[in-house]
């Protein structure tokens, strides 16, 4: 079963909670395909400041924006010029979505991420741009497994499908550090895929990082 579902979405209600949380049963269409939109733009504006997660809240007539990040500095930018330059976006976003509709009071909030090594999507996006600079990637895998550990991580699985290395034929190459129970959902199992897009092809990268305890993203 483990090898099967998603670790996070296994744990939502007992170790994670909802990235979106709200209700709307009129408009429940209308709201997911804008939730998804804006978390898009946003995980792409904000790639370089080492983004890991978009929370949404919602209510009547506002919105709560949480950003994950691993250099908040980047996002709010010199005396907060980066938050207003955000929320004019935002603005115009929603008056393209929202032509004649009530615009949402916005809360944008910027949370730090404890720790890098210990977020997947993170690690996924550093092992995705070292792929593209065509760096080994035996290379890769031993010298992220031991970042991981070291952090605190009581194990790290870490999983590459695709050409390899410009191969013509693709496979899977892995890595298996210290104990990563998928099944045990009391487990604080962090889990991402992030694809990797190199001039042979794309290449998959998963990895699985079982956290002592709630580090990373304060989910």
């Amino acid at each position: 079963m483990g090898q099967k579902v998603n670790p996070h979405v296994l744990r939502i209600g007992t170790i994670y909670t909802w990235s979106s949380r709200w209700f709307d049963e009129k408009k429940y269409k209308e709201m997911v395909i804008e939730d998804y939109t804006l978390r898009t733009m946003l995980m792409a504006k904000f790639k370089i400041a080492g983004i890991a997660l978009v929370d949404i809240e919602r209510s009547i007539n506002s919105m709560k924006i949480i950003l994950y990040v691993s250099r908040p500095g980047i996002v709010i930018g010199r005396g907060g010029t980066g938050l207003e330059d955000l929320k004019k976006q935002m603005t115009a976003f929603f008056a393209k979505t929202r032509t004649g509709k009530v615009m949402p009071k916005l809360d944008i909030r910027v949370e730090p991420v404890k720790d890098p090594n210990l977020d997947a999507h993170l690690v996924a996006t550093n092992i995705s741009d070292q792929l593209i600079r065509r760096l080994p990637f035996k290379r890769i895998l031993a010298s992220t497994a031991e970042r991981v550990m070291g952090s605190g991580a009581l194990g790290v699985k870490i999983l590459l499908s695709g050409r390899i290395g410009g191969a013509e034929i693709g496979r899977r190459e892995k890595i298996h550090v210290g104990t990563v129970p998928l099944s045990t959902i009391r487990e604080n199992i962090s889990y991402a895929q992030v694809p990797a897009l190199t001039k042979k092809g794309y290449i998959g990268i998963k990895v699985w990082i079982n956290r002592p305890d709630e580090k990373g993203v304060g989910r």
